[in-house]
């Protein structure tokens, strides 16, 4: 345990050197061509920094947060875009925050009113504690350890499922609880009560997993959007969009697994993502076809949306996770880390001292 702590601070001071070799070098760089031929040291070294990272549980944060998050960032600073590229004046420390980190910073002097109509910000009590969400993630993740041998499958991957909303919130929010208290910055919310969706472009686009959702819209949808308009028009090239941003999700997904298992693709959950990308193009021809004359009520959508997300998520998402073993792994690590800090902490225990 010793040792993997160790690799773990390397691994963490790497990020926090190739982020300084970003703001004090990089950025005085030309944007560009030039700039982005100046990152690709930096690129390389997120991209393999998880297979260095000893324990399997950080290895898959590290995959999310620096490989996939931290590369699409640098990416779009490359070209002067970006939270890296927001604010010339940005503090080293906020950058670095920024750039290892999924959280989103509050534009300032936004109007109330003027969101009014988007999805509602105010999240339900049980959600917005913190301390209620490690609860339950330990909870879940405790039974799904015990009797995963002796449940049915489709309800283990229920509790995969229920997991998976759980840890994003709460390694987000630890995040943003860091970044506030250390810089003092107001960040949005990592996810918008994605349960009551009430369409799947509505969960994926404006309340699943907004950080990723929002390097995905700059770095991939955007992008293929411009350039296939050319070619394409206007709404043949939404749909090329949608499509590409998907199929690079699944991909990114596909890779974290990698870097977790070190299994060979099975691609279930690239075709995931495919199949989820097609259905959101399915749904915008249908919304356009019926040109807002009639939408279905959201006491029937979101119940539909969730459902239909947890259906296929239990066929293609989660599957992958048992069949690589990646939870009995995860599993272990984290008995193996409640044993370790419980032998600390009975060490440093004054009745240890009496007995010695």
């Amino acid at each position: 345990m010793g040792d993997e702590i160790k690799s773990s601070i390397f691994a963490f001071a790497s990020v926090l050197a190739s982020l300084s070799y970003c703001y004090f070098i990089a950025a005085r760089i030309p944007k560009g061509f030039l700039r982005l031929i100046c990152l690709l040291p930096v690129y390389y070294h997120f991209t393999i920094l998880p297979l260095y990272v000893p324990s399997v549980f950080f290895r898959g944060v590290s995959a999310l947060f620096i490989t996939w998050l931290g590369n699409f960032k640098l990416l779009l600073f490359a070209f002067g875009r970006g939270p890296l590229s927001s604010d010339q004046s940005m503090p080293l420390h906020i950058f670095i925050a920024s750039g290892a980190l999924p959280i989103r910073t509050k534009l300032p002097n936004v109007n109330p009113s003027s969101t009014s109509s988007g999805p509602s910000k105010k999240k339900l009590p049980f959600l917005n504690n913190l301390g209620t969400e490690i609860l339950a993630l330990s909870v879940i993740f405790g039974l799904a350890a015990k009797y995963k041998e002796s449940v049915h499958p489709a309800v283990v991957q229920i509790a995969y499922s229920i997991a998976m909303f759980f840890l994003i919130e709460v390694l987000v929010a630890l995040s943003s609880f860091v970044v506030r208290a250390l810089v003092g910055l107001e960040l949005e919310a990592p996810s918008d009560e994605p349960y009551l969706s009430a369409s799947l472009q509505d969960f994926w686009g404006k309340r699943w997993n907004l950080s990723a959702a929002n390097a995905l819209r700059h770095t991939i949808y955007k992008p293929v959007r411009s350039i296939s308009e050319i070619v394409l028009g206007n709404r043949s090239a939404v749909l090329a969009a949608i499509f590409a941003t998907f199929v690079v999700s699944g991909l990114m997904h596909e890779l974290i697994y990698y870097y977790v298992s070190g299994a060979k693709p099975s691609w279930e959950v690239t075709w995931f993502f495919v199949l989820h990308g097609i259905c959101v193009m399915i749904e915008l021809v249908l919304k356009t076809a019926v040109g807002g004359k009639w939408e279905v009520p959201r006491l029937i959508a979101a119940p539909l949306t969730i459902g239909f997300v947890a259906a296929t998520g239990m066929w293609l998402f989660f599957p992958p996770l048992t069949k690589m073993e990646i939870d009995r792994m995860i599993f272990e690590e984290f008995s193996q880390a409640g044993e370790y800090v419980n032998g600390r902490l009975v060490a440093l225990s004054p009745l240890s001292w009496a007995t010695s």
